[in-house]
């Protein structure tokens, strides 16, 4: 993708330029986005989806003495039938896991690392229906689907902005609007983290909200230091060889003492290899890792079925990144790392991208040894997986 090329996604402006003016610094209207947009699901299909077992479903109801209740899916048959009239909303996790055609919508965002989409998350609402005003610590582009929503957006928030008294949701207790808009389907809104913002159903609609992954600081140092502990052994430890005398007070610990300890966390903290292949990890975790299950698959018989015709396609819950180590190559799928030669950089840009695999784009891949053991080894782990008839 071009990054000065004009994108109909953004309005009109180029990657280049959304990038650099309002990616984590501002909101954007974007009026038809996706012109004369259908959503690919229903009310009723949605619906459908938060009664499945495996899919993460909520319902939020605004009424009476509890303005705020929050009821987690799966859902029984039953449920939308006793609901009331208006003031509540469904919102249903990771709908591109499930539904093909809304994970298609992701290939529109291609001009940011797919490694950092998490998910897209599908909203449905009665009239009045909404989740209160509130922040999120992540981009997130929502894309209205269906009828109308109202959105408001305020002021900048952080962990010290107060909260409504609720276990489960985190509602602003203040809400200073500065703009508001009425998105029809096919609108956009893209917000930064820490925006507030507040959305109401003006009659029946659905939005469609495309997340992202962003660690926190407490995650990226809690995880990457429980990482690296594995290579470590217990011998290695704070140590003072050469200390000078101790001075008037033994109590007082000393700026050397600090210094080496300094010295102990960067010997191992600056290892840009371990650290990269914990973060190709950690970002391509999936969200549901029970459904990346593979199968036993001896080499002889991946080439027999993609003789025959077979197509081989990613699993909808996998999550794949890559990116160069020296002459090498580091593939992540699913929350796992392969060092791999250089030689097969085309054929992981294929893997990572592509969206199926078969003999015409394989190619000579199927003639290398590497090339068809990497995807053996994908099939096996269940990142990859044979299409359905």
């Amino acid at each position: 993708m071009n990054p000065d090329t004009p994108l109909q996604l953004l309005g009109g402006l180029t990657a280049r330029e959304f990038l650099r003016d309002y990616w984590q610094k501002k909101p954007l209207l974007i009026r038809q986005a996706i012109p004369d947009f259908v959503s690919p699901l229903t009310p009723d299909e949605l619906a459908g989806l938060s009664l499945e077992e495996e899919i993460e479903s909520r319902l939020v109801l605004e009424h009476g003495e509890h303005p705020w209740e929050l009821r987690r899916g799966p859902f029984a048959d039953d449920t939308y039938s006793q609901l009331p009239e208006r003031d509540w909303t469904l919102l249903v996790q990771a709908v591109d896991q499930f539904v093909p055609e809304v994970a298609e919508l992701l290939e529109q965002f291609r001009f940011l690392p797919s490694w950092r989409i998490d998910d897209v998350m599908i909203s449905y609402a009665a009239p009045g229906g909404g989740v209160g005003p509130h922040f999120d610590n992540y981009d997130v582009f929502l894309l209205q689907g269906h009828g109308q929503r109202r959105w408001q957006i305020g002021q900048m928030c952080d962990s010290d902005s107060p909260l409504l008294a609720h276990a489960d949701l985190r509602i602003l207790a203040e809400f200073a609007g500065t703009d508001e808009w009425i998105l029809e389907p096919g609108d956009m809104l893209y917000l930064p983290p820490r925006l507030a913002h507040f959305g109401t159903a003006v009659d029946d609609c659905m939005t469609y909200s495309i997340g992202f992954r962003a660690p926190s600081a407490a995650e990226v140092l809690t995880h990457f230091t429980d990482f690296l502990a594995q290579f470590l052994s217990d011998e290695e430890r704070y140590s003072d060889a050469d200390i000078q005398p101790v001075g008037s007070d033994p109590a007082q610990i000393q700026r050397d003492a600090l210094e080496r300890l300094k010295g102990l966390l960067n010997e191992h903290m600056s290892d840009e290899r371990l650290l990269l292949t914990w973060f190709g990890q950690f970002m391509t975790e999936p969200r549901y890792p029970e459904l990346v299950a593979g199968e036993d698959l001896e080499e002889d018989d991946l080439l027999t079925a993609l003789e025959q015709g077979a197509v081989i396609i990613r699993n909808p819950s996998a999550r794949l990144a890559w990116s160069e180590v020296d002459d090498d190559l580091l593939l992540f799928a699913s929350g796992q790392s392969r060092l791999l030669p250089g030689g097969l950089r085309e054929l992981l840009k294929l893997v990572c991208s592509a969206d199926a695999l078969h003999v015409e784009n394989l190619g000579q891949w199927l003639e290398d040894e590497d090339g068809r053991k990497l995807v053996n080894e994908l099939i096996k782990q269940g990142s990859l997986g044979f299409a359905d008839e």
